[in-house]
């Protein structure tokens, strides 16, 4: 199998893309989730028949960047200094940093306390902060993954094998064939009804492993306001 990295200009865009040669009889584009572009062609298909097949689906290929696009996370550089604000289920917080003999994050009114032994290290502090948003990531989206199940007419069939809770650059969710959950553990500051919409519409690729029509039938009638959610959820983390 060999592979080269080409582009061409669509428009004002510019698509990259990287052509896989294998031995079959067709071309395939596809769009994946972190929206680079791979088109898996025959090993006899010569370049220039490549770049106009990518050309012809140029608008489909813009729509597939613009789509997954939606689920990069848009998190900014975090300081963690007194009076910086993170989000914690759809709320906002301010840091506020104590001295105490024991390790420890509370929220109290408008404030993540975070208590230290001493509070002026910015690196036990991004530690300290890293590993309660972690945890409660974990308690969050288990009792939010029971309520999305409960969406479903199948629910043994949507339940997914394993929820997974990881720091990630590029998406808030996925689905793996084997039927591995893995949610970004930054969702935590995320509403609990977007958070629900990120789950939900993974669960439906539980049935569905695409984006067709069928996929979105699905999560329409599981979910007939995940387009306001959607919405939501990109507005808040934006």
């Amino acid at each position: 199998m060999s592979a080269s990295s080409f582009s061409i200009a669509y428009g004002t865009k510019t698509i990259a893309y990287r052509v896989v040669r294998r031995d079959r009889r067709t071309l395939q584009i596809s769009v994946l989730p972190d929206m680079s572009v791979e088109v898996v062609a025959p090993r006899a298909a010569n370049d220039a028949d490549v770049r106009q097949r990518v050309t012809r689906r140029g608008r489909w290929i813009l729509r597939q960047m613009e789509f997954f696009r939606q689920f990069h996370p848009k998190t900014p550089m975090r300081r963690y200094e007194p009076g910086e604000t993170h989000l914690y289920l759809g709320r906002t917080y301010r840091l506020k940093f104590v001295k105490s003999d024991t390790s420890s994050v509370k929220i109290i009114g408008s404030r993540i306390v975070i208590g230290l032994l001493n509070p002026t290290d910015r690196d036990a502090v991004r530690t300290q902060l890293d590993a309660w948003q972690k945890a409660q990531a974990r308690v969050w989206f288990e009792r939010r993954l029971l309520v999305c199940i409960d969406r479903f007419s199948d629910k043994d069939k949507v339940a997914p094998k394993a929820l997974i809770v990881r720091q990630l650059k590029l998406r808030w969710g996925s689905m793996s064939q084997s039927g591995r959950l893995l949610l970004n553990r930054s969702l935590i500051g995320a509403a609990k009804s977007e958070i629900d919409y990120v789950i939900t519409h993974e669960l439906c690729h539980r049935v569905y492993h695409h984006h067709g029509a069928k996929f979105y039938e699905l999560l329409d009638r599981v979910m007939p306001d995940w387009r306001k959610r959607k919405q939501s959820l990109e507005r808040r983390l934006a």
